[in-house]
């Protein structure tokens, strides 16, 4: 057996994928620490899939217009499930460093950061203290006073107050996500001392998705490579050197189960996207090292792809495998789809695009 095939069934097993959490979403969502989550459907279903008890999408959607769940912009430039308790601590941390990485794109598109700031007061105003807004309806009021931004250069100003802690998610409508004030979703908290903040992110990184490198840390959580040195000094992260590379990890056990087990992740599921060094992410078949939409895993390897089609009163999930499955692999195949079927509460059935490269 490959030596990294250990470090992928550790980081299934912490991960919480092959040993399912035994909380609630939120629970599990501060376990993670921060779940990326653009693809807003397909990240319900990637919190599903890592809980024990029956979860239902309708549940995690409730928690998220709640706002016991927030989805908004923190540690990159792309949207992420947190706790509530997070989210003030965790934008202090890492929100002024994704402002520096989004200043040059905000240039070309001709946001100066005094018009940033004042869309993040137009913001604050719109909403007051307990309404919610959507995208366009924000760009709606900003037109009002004067300022014209729509596509891009409004998603731009959006993300702008969400790392100012100004906006997070409010509940959806319909399909639409909508804005809502974060002091008005969110209680106040007294500001964590940087180191603090610096150390508990490590400790979540570490712990939920150990063994993993300081490349995978700095990363994931956008932190500079000297911070990640100074968490893991800190925490007193254990080193385990693999294959010439040196991991890090926080987890309370360095052995798990080989990797087992098939698996319909999301696209930008935590499991591929919270790495940068790849030597101990599974490759596919044909031996290249690319993160898939809707990953199909099995025993840790990325074996093809699926994706979800919707019927009027079931749902097929057609899979296209990059190498043959065995009979074992193929009935926990069909055991997945149970699983989705049972969470999205709708008949699902498996469609295999590509049969004749199957093993029967």
């Amino acid at each position: 057996m490959p030596r990294s095939l250990p470090i992928a069934g550790r980081r299934l097993q912490n991960q919480r994928i092959t040993h399912t959490s035994r909380g609630d979403a939120v629970d599990l969502v501060a376990w993670l620490g921060a779940v990326q989550a653009q693809e807003y459907p397909l990240a319900r279903w990637g919190l599903g899939l890592r809980m024990r008890s029956p979860v239902r999408d309708r549940s995690i959607a409730r928690a998220v217009d709640e706002g016991r769940i927030l989805r908004t912009h923190v540690l990159r430039p792309t949207w992420h499930f947190l706790a509530p308790a997070d989210i003030r601590w965790m934008l202090a941390l890492t929100g002024p460093r994704v402002q520096r990485a989004m200043a040059s794109i905000c240039r070309r598109r001709e946001l100066s950061p005094a018009l940033c700031v004042r869309a993040a007061q137009l913001f604050e105003r719109a909403l007051g203290a307990d309404r919610s807004l959507t995208r366009s309806e924000l760009g709606r009021a900003l037109a009002d006073d004067g300022v014209e931004a729509t596509g891009v250069r409004l998603a731009l100003l959006t993300m702008y107050a969400e790392l100012e802690a100004v906006i997070c998610s409010g509940p959806y409508r319909g399909r639409q996500l909508t804005y809502a004030l974060l002091d008005a979703r969110v209680p106040a908290a007294p500001p964590r001392p940087r180191d603090e903040a610096l150390a508990e992110l490590t400790t979540r990184y570490f712990t939920s998705h150990g063994p993993a490198t300081i490349r995978d840390f700095v990363w994931w959580s956008g932190v500079t490579t000297p911070d990640a040195r100074r968490g893991l000094e800190m925490t007193r992260a254990r080193r385990e050197d693999i294959d010439g590379r040196t991991y890090w990890t926080l987890a309370t056990s360095r052995t798990a189960p080989p990797p087992g087990g098939v698996h319909l992740l999301p696209i930008y599921d935590e499991y591929l996207v919270a790495y940068r060094d790849r030597e101990a992410v599974p490759l596919l078949a044909d031996g290249t090292r690319r993160h898939f939409p809707n990953p199909l895993v099995v025993d840790g390897h990325v074996v093809g792809t699926w994706r979800p089609v919707a019927a009027p009163h079931s749902i097929a999930v057609e899979v296209t495998l990059a190498k043959s499955l065995s009979a074992p692999a193929r009935q926990g195949l069909e055991n997945a789809a149970q699983r989705y079927a049972a969470f999205l509460e709708a008949p699902v059935a498996v469609k295999i695009v590509n049969a004749r490269r199957a093993s029967r």
